[in-house]
């Protein structure tokens, strides 16, 4: 049996399963929607035209008639998810077909987290701003266990991106605001997989396999500014993911242990692009009506290239676009109190016929509510609630372990999942 092609085939499906999570995290159900305090409290309906420092993640114009101020704002988010198996099978060479066995259901695999979000505004002169943001877009962290019927598909997995955005934003006439962005982003991976050994009831091999990288992007956005209402648009690049790691196989047993080793690996895919637009409507001096569509441009994504053993694999995904859609509502109690509330329907790119457990997604809504004290003229304390359900849906994948060689075995992924996520936040708004 010729190891080296085993090892290309290991090296080619571990990278590949990596960077498929990568792209799926980025999907509506794993796209970190913790943003601004005040925006999570109407399940960020809005946000696009809204002004000041806490819009600017959505919106670099939203710092050019904004006060000077920050934004700090702290959320954790508790996921409870429980995954199924449905007659998950293993295909041995010959022919020969098993259930994998092991634990299912698993519970509570996709593990809680806490991310901070800040973000500052600058302006120069009577039309001139400039500012900063910092935040968490993409996080995805699973744990199923060596011992789960998902091993095969996933053991653990981690992909967060901190995003770093500077802005500039101009008054370009009285009623219409532009501006434009730059961001960087730092993405962190690691994917564990078992890999299974030649025979019925034969402990697994394992492969880890860890990678990380710089990628950079820009956005730019405009407002228009009318005496009851605000308009806002904006556009967020695709960004280009170039990441670089090693990868480690090992515990495969005879035959197959020539075939254990440890080797760099790299791979790049793009992440998308969106088109997001909102409105703000006072509909009296105390009340304001919020509406925001984000459209998710997936068609970017058509490859995942992975250079292993000096050869580069395109790697072909099947992403859709997608359109989320929010509605809100904010209301002064009075001088010092306003709360909010919202909601939003938030479609998966993923489609029906590719879904696996380490990379989860399905159709969600979002509740939210939350409110605001001004305890001074320049200081505001923001809190808000979101409760997000996803649509119970079924989990469909095909691994293929050492294809082309006489050792090929395929993992038919056959199961379920359900779930649902608690965000709470609380933030802080100063104006100086």
């Amino acid at each position: 049996m010729r190891h080296h092609d085993i090892r290309i085939a290991c090296g080619l499906a571990a990278a590949g399963a990596l960077l498929a999570g990568a792209g799926q995290a980025s999907a509506s159900g794993f796209g970190v929607t913790e943003v601004s305090v005040e925006g999570l409290g109407r399940a960020n309906s809005g946000e696009v035209a809204d002004t000041g420092a806490s819009a600017l993640f959505w919106n670099p114009a939203a710092i050019a008639r904004g006060p000077r101020g920050m934004s700090l704002g702290i959320h954790h988010r508790n996921d409870s998810t429980t995954f199924s198996d449905n007659a998950t099978n293993i295909v041995y060479p010959g022919g020969a077909s098993f259930g994998v066995g092991g634990i299912s259901p698993v519970d509570e695999v996709s593990q809680d987290f806490t991310a901070p979000h800040f973000a500052a505004a600058l302006p120069f002169g009577d039309r001139f701003a400039v500012g900063v943001s910092v935040h968490k877009p993409y996080r995805l962290r699973t744990d199923f266990g060596a011992g789960s019927w998902a091993r095969y598909d996933t053991v653990r997995s981690k992909i967060e991106v901190l995003e770093i955005q500077g802005a500039a934003a101009i008054q370009a006439t009285e009623w219409l605001d532009l501006g434009f962005g730059l961001t960087a982003n730092k993405t962190d991976a690691y994917y564990d997989q078992a890999y299974p050994n030649l025979g019925a009831g034969m402990a697994d091999g394992l492969s880890q396999l860890t990678a990380d990288g710089w990628n950079y992007g820009w956005t730019a956005g405009a407002q228009a500014h009318f005496e009851r209402m605000t308009l806002g648009v904006s556009y967020r690049s695709k960004v280009e993911h170039e990441l670089e790691g090693g990868l480690v196989l090992s515990g495969l047993q005879a035959p197959l242990n020539g075939a254990n080793f440890a080797a760099p690996a790299d791979a790049s895919f793009n992440t998308r692009a969106t088109f997001t637009a909102g409105v703000r409507f006072d509909l009296t001096d105390a009340t304001t009506l919020n509406g925001q569509v984000v459209y998710s441009d997936w068609s970017v994504n058509q490859t995942i290239d992975v250079t292993f053993a000096g050869m580069t694999v395109g790697i072909p995904q099947r992403f859709k676009d997608s359109a989320s859609v929010a509605v809100g509502v904010d209301h002064d109690l009075s001088e010092m109190w306003t709360v909010r509330g919202g909601v939003q329907y938030d479609p998966t790119p993923t489609p029906d016929s590719l879904r696996e457990p380490g990379v989860f997604d399905s159709d969600r809504w979002v509740f939210a509510v939350g409110a605001s004290a001004r305890l001074q003229p320049a200081v505001t304390l923001n809190g808000a609630l979101a409760y997000s359900r996803f649509k119970d849906t079924h989990l469909v994948d095909i691994d293929t372990f050492y294809g082309g060689t006489p050792a090929q075995t395929t993992v038919l992924t056959n199961g379920r999942f359900e779930g649902d996520a608690l965000a709470a936040s609380v933030g802080l708004d100063w104006t100086f």
